[in-house]
């Protein structure tokens, strides 16, 4: 009786988009057994894969990586891109930590669904030949996609994976990876837009006025850069003001209540505003003032403001300023 034969397992990185979805596909066809991994931070979430998971049945595992993240984002080997954008030493960071998993479940290969050309800076051949030799494993990453365009990888060389039924698309043009999609009856994917929050040029102003002004970066921070107005009143404070119902009810989940500031007009409708690690008496006046001036509290009168802090809660009276003079302060 003939042994039987090995079955050849593959971890893809999984945005969720078109191009991860074909990746997997193309390797299944060829009876591979496809599995992906998703990262998480701050900057982007796992949503869509979890999504493209369900649809196509890929099996999925989501990894939370922002400790490890923040590291890299300190200190990039390449400059950031157009904003906060550190993609060839993400993509390295992300492969070298699927990596990992594949040396600990004993997958054979990593792969991916970058296509060559498709991005201009990011997924030229020196951007992947830089993003595998960084990752730790040279040699064992696949982008089925464009394989055909790209050097031989080890699993082709070995015969795990046939070359001659991997696919050469390249360039910007999305034609062939619709037809790509029709042939394997994938009708239901996201639009090939950015999902990552660090190529947002106003993000990326408020994350790199937090790395220039705080040392350290806890969750919670990086969280609350998403929500309200940012502005920066001195070097050692911040505040941040609710645009609206629910943007208040975003920036409430991103308080620490033992060293956060929150302000709130008293009797009067209006945003919530939070000095995060809090602030001098003159940063919490100027604060109570922005406050207001936000709120549906009469003009030129002055209001009471409630400000908590830890377990300690007073009342100010601040007097409303005019959201056209906040403008100095917005980062």
């Amino acid at each position: 009786m003939a042994a039987e034969s090995k079955t050849i397992r593959a971890l893809g990185l999984c945005s969720g988009g078109l191009d991860s979805i074909l990746s997997a596909l193309v390797l299944r066809e060829q009876g591979i057994d496809v599995q992906w991994v998703s990262f998480e931070t701050p900057f982007f979430s796992s949503t869509k894969a979890k999504k493209a998971s369900k649809n196509t049945g890929v099996p999925l595992v989501v990894k939370k990586i922002t400790p490890i993240y923040m590291e890299m984002m300190q200190s990039p080997s390449v400059k950031f891109g157009k904003n906060m954008n550190p993609c060839m030493d993400c993509h390295a960071l992300m492969f070298r930590l699927a990596g990992e998993i594949m040396t600990e479940q004993e997958f054979d290969f990593l792969f991916s669904g970058e296509v060559l050309g498709q991005r201009p800076m990011s997924q030229n051949r020196t951007s992947l030949r830089y993003v595998e030799k960084h990752s730790g494993y040279d040699g064992y990453i696949l982008r089925p996609l464009s394989a055909r365009c790209l050097p031989e990888t080890i699993p082709e060389q070995t015969g795990l994976v046939d070359r001659a039924r991997l696919l050469d698309i390249s360039g910007r043009s999305r034609k062939p990876q619709l037809q790509l999609a029709e042939k394997f009856g994938v009708t239901d994917f996201p639009a090939p837009a950015g999902g990552c929050l660090l190529t947002d040029k106003i993000f990326s102003r408020r994350l790199k006025d937090l790395f220039d002004h705080q040392k350290n970066s806890p969750e919670k921070d990086l969280d609350l850069l998403k929500f309200g107005r940012h502005m920066r009143l001195d070097p050692q404070t911040k505040i941040v003001v609710g645009r609206t119902r629910q943007d208040n009810e975003q920036i409430s989940r991103c308080i620490d209540p033992e060293t956060d500031m929150v302000l709130r007009v008293d009797n009067f409708p209006g945003p919530l505003a939070v000095i995060p690690g809090g602030g001098s008496e003159p940063m919490v006046m100027l604060a109570a003032g922005i406050c207001a001036g936000y709120s549906k509290a009469p003009n030129h009168e002055p209001v009471t403001v409630n400000v908590q802090e830890g377990g300690y809660r007073r009342q100010v009276m601040a007097l409303g300023i005019p959201p056209a003079e906040n403008k100095k302060f917005l980062i």
